[in-house]
């Protein structure tokens, strides 16, 4: 079989249905259809709905609904606004001001979540209004959004750790403490870039009205309090093991109503309105797991990403230019796969190379999230993107442009990460010496 041919079809076959306006799931969907249909021996339709129903029934993604409606309690109460108002004084003074709270929220919340989708809604119901309001540009309100929420996958805890852990034989707290400084690094890489953008376009940043003296700021920082509650009861739950993520996040749910109840901005009207937006959200992109959970497993009937692994292990690549390759690799397989689905489908294949090629493992997994983290937000399915889509009512090659430059910024992180490699080594091995 001609992998090049089937991959051309696959990609004129996506596009082609998004440019009928068909939804992104039914998309995913027909094309893994077709690629079953055409290009395995497998009946497709029995296929389809075995897979349908396990991405439907999965226990793992019940934390995605409950996020997400802790999200929109979040959006409805005044927890969203005392958000800002705890952190305007702080950022008063910094290039790009408020436009840092997409990626200290992103980071406080993928501490929570372990999941880029339920970061981006969670943060991207807060920030997007709040900054729109605000004056802030628009493209970088959704760029930064866009990069930042993939420190969901980056900081523990991580769904995608755990998938690699469990198929590399690695342990999985030392990947939770080998993602700490990567994740505070990709985060500090977000801001730096704000920070000098806002200071070669200072007309495009609203001015600051305010010069907080610190006691002023300190006063403000009450606000948070709440917040730093509500996160302190999902973290502190999952931290001291009285639950796992998927019942932290019930946690999560229970601490957003009764603080929403204490702050008497909780009636039945919002309580009903969070619920429905919670669930709309969650069909779309439920809809969208099981068409990806369908093309994956059509591409691994055709054998794609077991075919192309092979033939980057049989280059016989220096160590560096094996980095570069699998980087290269992994983007385009994330154009086509979730990032569950790439670690699965790829690890049997590659390990023995990295391994041969004397790459640390708990190195080479923090590497793989980063690489992942780039696919989503690279068109045609970086799951991002089809998430703000939907929030924003956007297209995605707007939203893949202004995320480009975050994407770059990982780039920049990938490379800092391989010619300074402590900076994912060091902990686990302090902690384990």
């Amino acid at each position: 079989m001609n992998e090049a041919l089937v991959i051309t079809l696959l990609v004129v076959s996506i596009f082609g249905f998004l440019a009928c306006g068909v939804w992104v799931g039914l998309t995913l969907a027909g094309t893994a259809w077709l690629g079953m249909q055409f290009f395995s021996a497998r009946p497709a339709g029995d296929a389809m709905a075995i897979t349908i129903w396990g991405a439907a029934s999965s226990w793992t993604l019940t934390a995605l609904p409950l996020f997400l409606w802790m999200g929109e309690i979040l959006f409805r109460s005044r927890l969203s606004r005392d958000l800002f108002t705890g952190l305007a004084p702080w950022f008063e003074r910094i290039p790009g001001r408020m436009l840092h709270t997409n990626v200290v929220g992103s980071a406080i919340f993928a501490a929570v979540s372990g999941s880029s989708a339920a970061t981006c809604v969670t943060i991207g119901k807060m920030t997007i209004p709040e900054l729109t309001q605000r004056g802030y540009p628009r493209d970088l309100i959704i760029g930064t959004l866009s990069g930042a929420s993939t420190l969901g996958l980056l900081i523990p805890p991580s769904i995608i750790m755990i998938v690699y852990g469990v198929a590399s034989d690695t342990s999985i707290s030392r990947l939770f403490m080998a993602g700490i400084f990567p994740g505070m690094m990709l985060a500090g890489l977000f801001m730096a870039y704000i920070g000098i953008w806002s200071l070669l376009n200072p007309s495009k940043i609203p001015a600051t009205k305010n010069n907080f003296s610190l006691a002023q700021k300190l006063h403000a920082s009450r606000h948070l309090i709440p917040v730093m509650i509500l996160i302190a009861l999902v973290l502190g739950s999952i931290y001291t093991g009285f639950a796992t993520a998927t019942e932290a996040a019930a946690v999560g749910v229970i601490g957003a109503l009764v603080l929403s109840l204490l702050q008497r901005t909780l009636n039945w009207q919002v309580f009903k309105e969070s619920l429905m937006g919670a669930t709309r959200m969650y069909c779309m992109i439920a809809l969208i797991l099981a068409g990806a959970q369908f093309l994956t497993l059509s591409m691994g009937y055709i054998g794609l990403p077991r075919a192309l692994a092979a033939w980057i292990a049989s280059l016989g690549l220096s160590q560096f230019q094996l980095i570069l390759a699998l980087m290269v690799f992994f983007i385009i397989l994330g154009c086509f796969l979730d990032g569950i689905s790439t670690v699965v489908l790829t690890m049997g294949v590659l390990l023995p190379t990295v391994t041969a090629a004397g790459i640390d493992l708990i190195w080479f997994g923090i590497f793989l999230v980063f690489v992942i983290e780039m696919a989503q937000i690279t068109p045609p399915v970086g799951f991002n993107l089809f998430v703000l889509s939907s929030m924003t009512r956007t297209e995605v090659p707007y939203l893949a442009r202004v995320s480009f430059p975050m994407f770059l910024l990982m780039i920049v992180g990938v490379l800092l990460l391989y010619f300074f490699p402590e900076i994912a080594t060091w902990l686990p091995q302090k902690m384990r010496n």
